[in-house]
């Protein structure tokens, strides 16, 4: 699989609370860069001047249809006939493939908590995603499947950030598995800034996972 030039790429920032989007397309690469052109804004439709150093999450697909995502880093531009801005480019092999469900869901643990009439109740999830979690349930607690309860969840990011995220859920199911309860949330109320930083912290939970697997080959 590899980064064609021509390719249609939509960057999204990852450290900032600004949700945005912009196309733009590879124009030419080399080494560990690619040089786009300049993107545009997908919502305002105007070209967007993006500062050395931003981060963002870019998506692509291939000639087979498939998605895959990386994160790259303004370098810097380069003048000429056609104005282009350089980005990092990771090694093909990094590239994380996107699933076809809507929200990429991530086995990693996360501290969680959960609120339902008036008790609040400090958990841990087995995996998230942007649309829900699965969770562990070591004490009994006073919800049900079909409760609509709140969720608290903290991301802890790479670079030592941490994110709180405060959505509305609805309980979809309780069950045992191998003699410890379990429960699967549906998250129905999460604002745009909140699902981006979801999604960014599975994507980075993703590359790590990749990562490791790579170091063990």
């Amino acid at each position: 699989m590899e980064l064609k030039i021509g390719t249609q790429l939509t960057l999204e920032p990852t450290y900032t609370e600004r949700v945005e989007k912009f196309k733009c397309r590879v124009v030419d690469r080399q080494d560990n860069m690619i040089f786009i052109d300049y993107p545009i804004n997908t919502a305002t439709k105007k070209i967007a001047f993006l500062i050395d150093g931003a981060q963002f999450r870019a998506t692509f697909s291939t000639e087979k249809k498939e998605s895959y995502c990386f994160n790259t880093e303004v370098l810097g531009r380069k003048g000429g006939n056609v104005q282009m801005i350089l980005l990092a480019c990771p090694p093909a092999e990094e590239f994380i493939k996107i699933q076809r469900r809507e929200y990429v869901r991530v086995e990693t643990p996360v501290d969680i908590a959960i609120e339902h009439e008036g008790q609040k109740f400090q958990l841990a999830a087995e995996d998230i995603s942007a649309g829900g979690s699965l969770i562990h349930i070591k004490s009994p607690v006073n919800f049900t499947e079909g409760d609509t309860v709140k969720a608290f969840v903290v991301l802890p990011f790479i670079n030592g950030e941490i994110r709180y995220v405060e959505t509305d859920a609805r309980v979809v199911n309780v069950f045992n598995r191998n003699e410890m309860m379990m429960a699967s949330l549906n998250f129905t109320d999460t604002d745009d800034y909140d699902k981006q930083q979801i999604v960014r912290f599975c994507f980075e939970r993703q590359v790590m996972i990749r990562k490791k697997e790579m170091n063990e080959l």
